[in-house]
């Protein structure tokens, strides 16, 4: 199974405090806004919200340990799953809470980098890679 296919990260350091529920619901909220005809495709898609990323997963990403990392798809690309895929564990998309806390100076903020984060690693599902992303200004 393919590991990472491209994380967000940022440099910036700033801190605003959310309580977990507060910030699940900010993942719940970027979930449901996507659009139907691609959460009809998320059916084998695990979605969780850790607080930090492991050293394991930050050493996935194959970037500065220094980074933040606010987001990590890990799986199959659906653009690379050939006709004997099958029988495997979900797709893995992780959130990471307080990467996108410190980082963030406002909840408006956080709210659009939840959202921007959430959209980076589906994309990723997609078969979509960094350098495709960056020319979207995703």
């Amino acid at each position: 199974m393919a590991n990472d296919r491209g994380p967000r990260r940022a440099t910036r350091r700033r801190r605003t405090s959310q309580s977990a529920y507060e910030f699940e619901r900010l993942v719940a909220e970027s979930l449901d806004g996507l659009p139907e005809r691609f959460r009809q495709r998320l059916a084998n898609v695990a979605v969780v919200v850790e607080d930090e990323p492991s050293p394991e997963e930050q050493d996935e990403t194959g970037h500065d340990q220094s980074e933040p990392l606010f987001g990590l798809y890990q799986g199959t690309p659906l653009t690379a799953r050939g006709s004997g895929y099958g029988m495997v564990l979900p797709d893995k998309i992780t959130i990471f809470r307080g990467p996108i806390e410190r980082f963030c100076r406002s909840r408006r903020e956080m709210r659009w980098e939840v959202r921007r984060t959430v959209v980076h690693e589906f994309a990723h599902h997609f078969g979509i890679d960094d350098d495709h992303l960056d020319e979207l200004g995703i």
